[in-house]
């Protein structure tokens, strides 16, 4: 059954959290609104959100285009008081990613109040590649607990984002998941090391569900033949996002974060506006 707007706003209002009152003494101390009047001497940046992800959330440049990763539209949702740093990288697994050092400029860089937000698993299925894939309950739990370890090290908080869902329909029309155990494995080690948790996968979920098939195509980066000059064939993707999906999946996440009290109201806006898609922007190639 198809989900009212109603609903599925209600429902990404209260995005499941777990743990968000349980860090270290360091960490408890402030989040980003709160670290601002904690600058030492000297310049110091605007509290920060990073991010640690996949293409998913990764930024994109000008010849990807019109594909978005939801890390790009996440600013749009936070007063401008916070920065957002994204490291999401296309590809990625929790292995590979920390495999390849990405996650040591990340630590190097974040101090106390930051926010790491944390979200793999589309990667971490690929059985068929040994350097990206891990199992769900021993190796991904292993790996995503050194995200959490080196952001409470260094009195950051981390939050764990179950992986957003691709489009996926069965044949009654009924979105579908499409992680396997992951998100299963994730909240359950939220749980256990009271990790605060954004449930993006069930709130897209519901998203998908509502939207149904078709509509749900205008979220993704589906593209008609000669509609984009990158993709002069076309193209049917049902993991990436065009504008207007990266969009609400950032809201999801703005949404999650203040509902688990590692936002405040004061630091996030436009939560039930509508964003315009040619906000986005693409900068030139790396």
């Amino acid at each position: 059954m198809s989900l009212s707007r109603r609903q599925t706003m209600a429902a990404l209002a209260a995005l499941p959290v777990a743990g968000a009152a349980a860090t270290p003494p360091a960490a408890a101390a402030t989040h980003p609104a709160a670290a601002a009047g904690q600058a030492a001497p000297g310049h110091r940046p605007r509290p920060a959100l990073y991010i640690a992800g996949d293409s998913t959330a990764a930024q994109k440049y000008a010849p990807a285009a019109p594909e978005t990763g939801w890390g790009m539209a996440l600013p749009f949702f936070l007063t401008p008081h916070l920065r957002v740093a994204n490291h999401a990288m296309n590809g990625r697994s929790s292995k590979s990613f920390i495999d390849e050092g990405r996650l040591d400029p990340i630590l190097a860089d974040i101090r106390p109040g930051d926010l790491l937000l944390v979200q793999f698993g589309h990667n971490d299925q690929k059985s068929e590649d040994p350097a990206r894939y891990t199992e769900p309950w021993t190796t991904y739990r292993e790996h995503l607990l050194r995200y959490v370890s080196g952001a409470r090290a260094r009195g950051a908080r981390p939050v764990l984002l179950t992986s957003v869902e691709r489009r996926r329909f069965d044949a009654a029309g009924r979105a579908v998941t499409s992680h396997g155990e992951y998100p299963a494995a994730m909240r359950a080690l939220a749980a256990e090391h009271d990790v605060p948790l954004v449930d993006v996968q069930a709130a897209s979920l519901a998203e998908w569900q509502r939207l149904g098939p078709e509509r749900s195509k205008a979220y993704f980066n589906w593209l008609a033949p000669g509609e984009s000059p990158n993709y002069p064939d076309g193209r049917q993707d049902n993991t990436h996002f065009r504008p207007v999906g990266a969009v609400e999946v950032a809201r999801m996440v703005a949404r999650g974060l203040l509902a688990g009290g590692l936002l405040r109201p004061g630091d996030v806006r436009r939560l039930d506006e509508e964003v315009p898609a040619d906000r986005i922007t693409w900068p030139p190639a790396a």
